[in-house]
């Protein structure tokens, strides 16, 4: 008991094995440190022995960190934007803002592999920022380049998200490069609603009466209760690439697409469907009232020059003449 209130302890463990892993206590303390630090890649309550494989993995894992810290000050990281287009008319409508890091020895570093590890350090909290600010910025520049009618969506962690000061950075933000907040989409994933219900929706709230919008990323995958589309201030659901993948072949990743959909139409909020890489999948997503897509059927994502040939041929040529370019442009 603390201060009269019933506190619950989790911890991990890393297990070291005298005498195969050492024979000394600091070379002991040593590799069990280490497979501690592997275990924080599974969350509470995990336990971990200590191997060599293990040691090698750490310490790749403490080198991509060290260059994770330096990414940003030597400018290794970099924005690119995926086409988000309405799915009836063909209409880009914006993008979707994506990290990309182009490490001067590693070469491309998959987000897949540094994200996971920003979030595990706190670095998520200084590279969300630089992400939202760069976006924001990029947001204010198009609108003078292409007009006002497009607008960006930002991924933001759920580390970054829980963060106290993360409503306040966005005020600033949105103060300092003077974009139409109601241009710019928050994307969350459905995880992170099920936590803090209350707190989660006040900030949710304090979001949206700056402009923004509030996207649920990955719809469909996060195993939570749908109650929460209901209470909460929510604008959008994204259909997640693992449900568009084998329409329309796939009958249940029909009917859980057309769920989505139905659900989304009958709550009054937006569905976007990503990863559409054919017609067919395109077809599925129209007949059954879905309102943007985005994916390699129109085109990867792009640095912002490419973005903007990407829009301005769209315009005058129309969407296909458009990802035949790109997809042209980044053979």
């Amino acid at each position: 008991m603390v201060a009269a209130d019933e506190v619950f302890v989790a911890t991990r463990i890393g297990i070291a094995v005298s005498p195969h892993d050492g024979n000394d206590v600091d070379t002991l303390l040593q590799k069990a440190t280490a497979a501690t630090a592997y275990t924080k890649q599974k969350g509470l309550k995990h336990h971990q022995f200590y191997s060599a494989d293990l040691n090698k993995h750490v310490s790749e894992r403490l080198h991509l960190e060290n260059q994770l810290h330096k990414a940003v000050e030597r400018e290794e990281l970099e924005l690119a934007y995926q086409p988000k287009l309405c799915v009836n008319t063909g209409r880009v409508t914006g993008a979707e803002t994506l990290l990309r890091w182009k490490h001067p020895e590693m070469g491309n570093v998959s987000p897949a592999k540094f994200i996971p590890i920003a979030e595990e350090s706190g670095l998520i909290i200084n590279i969300g920022a630089f992400v939202l600010k760069n976006a924001c910025r990029q947001l204010r520049e198009w609108e003078g380049d292409v007009g006002a009618d497009l607008s960006l969506s930002v991924n933001v962690s759920a580390v970054q998200f829980r963060d106290p000061s993360f409503s306040d950075m966005l005020h600033k933000v949105l103060l300092e490069t003077g974009i139409d907040g109601r241009n710019l989409t928050i994307e969350l994933t459905e995880s992170l609603l099920m936590e803090n219900a209350a707190e989660l929706v006040r900030t949710l709230e304090r979001i949206r009466a700056m402009g923004p919008k509030i996207s649920i990323d990955d719809f469909g995958t996060g195993y939570s209760s749908l109650s929460y589309l209901k209470g909460f201030p929510i604008d959008e659901l994204k259909i997640d690439v693992s449900f568009v993948r084998d329409l329309p072949d796939d009958q249940d990743n029909c009917a859980i697409v057309n769920a989505i959909i139905g659900l989304g139409l009958g709550l009054n909020l937006f569905v976007v469907a990503e990863g559409v890489e054919n017609e067919a999948q395109l077809e599925f997503l129209r007949e059954h009232g879905c309102h943007e897509f985005q994916g390699f059927l129109a085109s990867r994502a792009l640095p912002t020059a490419q973005y903007l040939d990407f829009v301005q041929v769209a315009r005058d040529k129309g969407w296909m003449a458009a990802a035949a370019r790109a997809k042209q442009a980044t053979k």
